[in-house]
């Protein structure tokens, strides 16, 4: 009897020391939230589309992961099949998660795919779409519907929050193309592909105290422009997540884009490719589930600030009326749309101002950044904080693409041309990458990541 009462005592020492070891970790929450519109909607990326929706190959999801360290400091990702959250739905997410749930700028990550089969959202490159009065009241609709949508998908994950571990690791897979070195059509007779890239696969594990896995958070750098039909899909992100929660049935796969400005998934344009890249993305994830990572102590520091990016001088009145008379018909409604805010006195909008951000998981930085981020800006800083660092584009505004001072100098379409597809009135300014470096660098500091020697 002696005996058996030592040994019950035992046993409930070391449950209360496991439950208190628990209860000082992290702590996780995860919701998934349904987002494919009820109705025909335009779908945004490609200019050259002609009608709306008419099906889909798949639902559209957004997925929250709320985390909570030993001092009860918390963060949120927010994942969407979405193109890119504008500046006027990300504002107001984030103001109403603030004023609901305490939570800052720094807190929350608001991540979109950039997949091209997903609905084109109010207030977000509207000169590229050819869209009537019907079709532009069903998106300003849908995107109302999507804010709450969102805003609740954040408490209905907070609610969720329960014991968990966390550990991180890059893995890799290789069908991401420099599409500005690489001609898509001489792919087949290219003996080499030319650079620059970077092929790793950031996973987080999250694992309940029972062991099961409880969630998946992983990125890729590439364009989801497999596809450029009218069904809705998450493109090859859709399926890589499809792929992995049905190899772990209860898990929740949340995708997050990388630094995929210049980066396209070649070759492309059938469903087939997509299942298949899909397929390549969640193999690649699961081989590092199945080997060691790194724990993570449950310890976690945000930074975010907003810098003002200039611009460069805008066009003149005769550039303007020069453009407006070109066939295009995108850039024709971009420089009608200019020069009648010039007639009105509006004057043009001659700075951006830019969301940077740093999460440190434990021993794990996550680097956040706006805007269509080329693979430079990921190959930098992975030299100056460590090959091991995440990095994220497409987070909380993307308002154009972010390209480097030898893509600016190049021009093109990341270096120029693409200012138009999203509104913008010129080109940025020579000292953008240096801004955006010197300011990745302080936020750095701030939380505590040292400089790689």
């Amino acid at each position: 009897m002696k005996y058996i009462r030592w040994f019950v005592g035992s046993l409930l020492l070391l449950s209360l020391m496991a439950g208190s070891v628990w209860s000082k970790g992290w702590k996780a929450g995860v919701a998934k939230e349904i987002i494919t519109p009820k109705e025909p909607q335009w779908l945004a990326g490609y200019a050259s589309r002609t009608h709306p929706s008419d099906g889909k190959l798949h639902d559209l999801w957004a997925k929250a992961l709320v985390l909570e360290d030993e001092s009860g400091q918390r963060a949120v990702l927010v994942t969407t099949d979405m193109l890119g959250f504008p500046k006027d739905l990300s504002d107001p997410i984030r103001e109403r998660l603030k004023k609901q749930y305490g939570l800052s700028k720094a807190q929350i990550i608001l991540n979109s795919s950039h997949t091209h089969s997903g609905p084109v959202l109010g207030h977000a490159l509207q000169d590229i779409y050819p869209l009537d009065a019907s079709q532009q009241a069903i998106i300003d609709r849908y995107t109302r519907w999507l804010e709450d949508q969102l805003v609740m998908l954040v408490g209905n994950a907070l609610k969720q929050l329960e014991p968990v571990s966390l550990a991180a690791q890059n893995g890799v897979t290789r069908f991401q193309v420099n599409r500005r070195n690489n001609k898509e059509g001489a792919l087949l007779e290219q003996t080499e592909l030319k650079g620059p890239n970077d092929y790793a696969v950031p996973v987080i594990k999250i694992t309940t105290a029972t062991g099961k896995l409880k969630a998946i958070v992983f990125g890729y750098a590439c364009h989801p422009t497999v596809l450029d039909l009218y069904q809705w899909s998450g493109d090859y992100a859709g399926f890589a997540q499809i792929e992995l929660e049905k190899a772990h049935p209860g898990t929740t796969a949340l995708f997050f884009q990388g630094a995929a400005g210049d980066q396209n998934p070649l070759p492309r344009r059938t469903v087939s490719l997509a299942r298949q890249y899909g397929r390549e993305l969640a193999a690649a994830v699961d081989r590092v589930l199945e080997e060691p990572m790194r724990p993570l102590e449950p310890h976690l520091k945000t930074a975010y600030s907003e810098i003002e990016l200039p611009l460069s001088a805008p066009p003149t009145e005769a550039e303007l009326r020069k453009t407006a008379s070109e066939t295009t018909p995108y850039l024709k409604r971009w420089a009608t749309r200019l020069l009648a805010e010039q007639k009105r006195g509006k004057p043009f909008v001659r700075s951006y101002p830019y969301p940077l951000q740093i999460w440190q998981l434990g021993n794990q930085p996550i680097l956040s950044f706006g805007g269509e981020l080329v693979i430079e800006y990921a190959l930098v800083c992975k030299k100056r904080f460590g090959p091991d660092i995440f990095v994220m584009g497409y987070n909380n505004d993307v308002m154009g693409y972010i390209p480097s001072a030898t893509i600016l100098q190049e021009g093109g379409y990341e270096g120029a041309s693409s200012q138009m597809v999203y509104g913008l009135p010129s080109v940025w300014a020579s000292s953008v990458p240096n801004l955006i470096y010197d300011e990745i660098n302080r936020l750095a500091e701030e939380v505590g990541i040292p400089v790689s020697k």
